[in-house]
Order: structure tokens, then C-alpha cells, then sequence
């Protein structure tokens, strides 16, 4: 397969674009970008493929997608910024901000517990549909009257769907403002970013069409078994699995431009691999014509660990952060310092604070796992080879 892959590579950093054309060429990617920083500095900045999913249009440096649960890591820097500033306080119970939470034993549910995907309220008894769940006020509502399936705080459970209506609410709550409209304000404006949780209209033209993409079939291809008790929870429409990934149901259509204006910080986040790069690349270090995010006191929060061993949803043992995910088997960073979040079936962005690393890869063409996709993989297995080799 012939593949126009463009941008630029520093030195030494050669087998990151040659891991980006394997991609193409052998793990069926159709369209995508990856971005790497190093101390604040991009060193990989390389594109290829089509827009579209479905082979319409050239891939363009400014293109942007649709990344999924990636929404999720700049979800959790809006509340470890607002407690950075004294506005938030971690150890407080979700209900001293949102009264209404407090409902059917979630009182003493802390911030700290929402942020980790220990809050025990990862499914809803009656999924919201796709409009339903564009509506804050009713989602609020929904989710505040919502008997948790675990105590609080006890245990861990990957809340795919209900983060956006956790994080959202509570941000809405202590700032008047949405999520997005925070995001807009405090961190993609001074940043320069193109990065929205709420797509602006007049950014939808450089958004992509995602789809599915089928694995191949050749040696080194996608194909993976998935162990017998993850399948089984989501093959079963009753398990706390499915329920959790169904909270909205039916599936929205990624690809509705009212979808995508919505505000939905657990899935609907839209970047380009230069600004989610980017991103991480400000929590961790200064970058040119912006400024340091995160102070060291909130990076060692952001990476330390809070929930680890067998996700009550995702099955398979996870490490969460206060919101992030944490190099771990379920997703594999850089080391065992890095934090970040990848997107269901492709995106993956994170940060290395040792290596002062940052990683922004997005896509339009989406796998059938949750996390550790082999495209994303290959990157970072690259990045840590042009490391570990210098």
C-alpha cells in the first residue's frame, strides 16, 4: 500500500515515522496523525491518509477528530486546575458542591472518588438517549438520582459514559460555566489549541468522518483474542459492562454534527495530534507561546495512583490516576511515571514528566478494543526505543 505520509521528524527520531508508515501499510490505518513533544518542543510532527474514513479528502496537518475517551484526560485537568486554584478541593464530598448528588447513599462520595472511577455510578437504570444525554440539566438529574452499584470510594469501575455527566456537572456547579466552555476559556484559548469538548460550527469543516476498520488478516495485523470473561461481560447485555458503555442508548452517530457540538467530556472531545500533543506537553513543561499548566505539586497528583487491580467494568486489572489512566497491561505507556488517556478503538494522548515527553496520536479509522490500540502502541514503543537508544 503507497501512503503520503508528510511532516517532519528530528533527528533520531527516524523509527517513529517508520512505525507511522507500518501503521498504513500493515494495521489498516486510513487516515492519521501523531505528534510528539520533547521539553517543550515538537520533535515528530507527521500526517498521511485520507480525512474521511471512507477515503474522502487529503489529511491535513489542521485536520481534526473526534478522540473519544482521550476527552477524559483533559476532563481531569479541569478539576485538578480549579483545585490547583483553590476552587476545588479534593477531599470534599461531590455533594458540598452538587446537593443533589448526595441521593441514595452517594454523600459521602469524595472528588477525589469521581475523578478516580470510584464514585460506583458507571451505568445508569435507564440509559439516556443521545439527545437526553446532550441535555445537562437532565443528565445532572439522572446521574444525581442514581443508587451507586458499589459503595463509594470502595472500588473501581471504568465509568465510560457517566464521566461526562460527573465532571461536567461539577464543573458547571463551581464555575457557572460548561466544561467546554472552560476549556475554551482557560486552556485551549491561551494555548492556541484546536481542541473542543463542544464543537464550535464553525469548525466543522476540519473535522474527519471515523468509522470502524476491519483488521487484517496478515501476520502482525489487529487480530486479538480477548480473554473469556471479558468477552463474555460484553457479549452480555445485562453485565455491568454493557451497561456502563450503553448509558446512552442507541450509540450516537459520532459523525452528527449535533453530537458533536454537545458537551460530553467522557466521549466527545475533537483535536488535532498537534494540540492534544500539545496539551500534555503544557501539564508537564513550559511551551513555546504558552505557558506551564500543572505546578509540580499537581503533576505528582495527576500521576500518583488511586485505583488499581480488576475494573468492576472493564474487567481486565487497570491503573487510574486522579482521572487518568496510568501506565499499566490495559494501557501501556512510556513508563511507569507517564499519565494520559486513550480513546475507545484508537486516539492516545499522555505525558512523561521524566522524559519531558508528551504524545498526541488521533485517527479516523477506529479498532474494535477499548485500549492499548496496536497503531498507538507501535508509536510509543518507538518514541521509548529512540529514548532508551540516545
Amino acid at each position: 500500500m503507497d501512503v503520503d505520509v508528510r511532516g517532519t521528524v528530528a533527528e533520531g527520531f527516524e523509527p517513529v515515522r517508520d512505525a507511522f508508515v507500518r501503521n498504513f501499510t500493515a494495521l489498516g490505518e486510513q487516515g492519521a496523525a501523531v505528534v510528539v513533544y520533547r521539553d517543550g518542543r515538537p520533535v515528530v510532527d507527521l500526517w498521511g491518509g485520507t480525512k474521511d474514513v471512507d477515503g474522502g479528502g487529503a489529511w491535513e496537518r489542521g485536520t481534526a477528530q473526534v478522540v473519544r475517551s482521550a476527552t477524559k484526560g483533559v476532563a481531569a485537568s479541569v478539576l485538578l486546575l480549579l483545585h490547583q486554584r483553590g476552587e476545588l478541593d479534593l477531599d470534599a464530598p461531590v455533594g458540598s458542591y452538587w446537593p443533589e448528588f448526595k441521593a441514595e447513599g452517594k454523600e459521602r462520595t469524595l472528588v477525589r472518588d469521581l475523578l478516580a472511577h470510584r464514585a460506583g455510578v458507571p451505568a445508569l437504570d435507564r440509559p439516556l438517549t443521545p439527545a437526553e444525554a446532550a441535555d445537562p440539566d437532565l443528565a445532572a438529574g439522572m446521574i444525581a438520582a442514581q443508587a451507586p452499584f458499589w459503595e463509594p470510594g470502595k472500588d473501581h469501575g471504568y465509568h465510560a459514559q457517566t464521566y461526562s455527566w460527573l465532571t461536567g456537572e461539577l464543573v458547571r456547579r463551581v464555575t457557572g460555566r460548561s466544561i467546554g466552555e472552560w476549556v475554551a476559556g482557560e486552556i485551549a484559548g491561551p494555548l492556541d489549541l484546536d481542541l473542543w469538548i463542544g464543537l464550535p460550527r464553525e469548525e466543522a469543516g476540519r473535522v474527519g468522518r471515523i468509522g470502524r476498520i476491519s483488521p487484517p488478516s496478515a501476520p502482525g495485523g489487529l487480530k486479538t483474542r480477548p480473554r473469556r470473561n471479558v468477552a463474555e461481560a460484553y457479549a452480555n447485555p445485562d453485565s455491568l459492562t454493557q451497561r456502563a458503555f450503553g448509558a446512552i442508548t442507541p450509540s450516537p452517530d459520532e459523525n452528527d454534527p449535533a453530537y458533536r457540538a454537545a458537551v460530553l467530556p467522557a466521549s466527545n472531545g475533537i483535536a488535532t495530534a498537534p494540540s492534544l500533543a500539545r496539551f500534555y506537553a503544557s501539564l508537564i513543561g513550559e511551551v513555546e507561546g504558552g505557558e506551564r499548566l500543572f505546578t509540580p505539586a499537581t503533576v505528582a497528583l495527576a500521576r500518583g495512583e488511586v485505583s488499581a487491580g480488576p475494573d468492576r467494568v472493564l474487567i481486565v486489572n487497570t491503573r487510574f490516576g486522579l482521572g487518568y489512566m496510568l501506565h499499566g497491561v490495559a494501557s501501556p505507556l512510556l513508563s511507569p511515571g507517564s499519565f494520559g488517556h486513550p480513546g475507545r478503538g484508537g486516539a492516545l494522548g499522555f505525558a512523561d514528566p521524566e522524559s519531558g515527553v508528551a504524545f498526541g496520536y488521533v485517527t479516523n479509522g477506529m479498532n474494535k478494543g477499548v485500549t492499548a490500540d496496536p497503531r498507538a502502541q507501535g508509536l510509543v514503543r518507538a518514541v521509548r526505543e529512540v529514548l532508551q537508544g540516545r
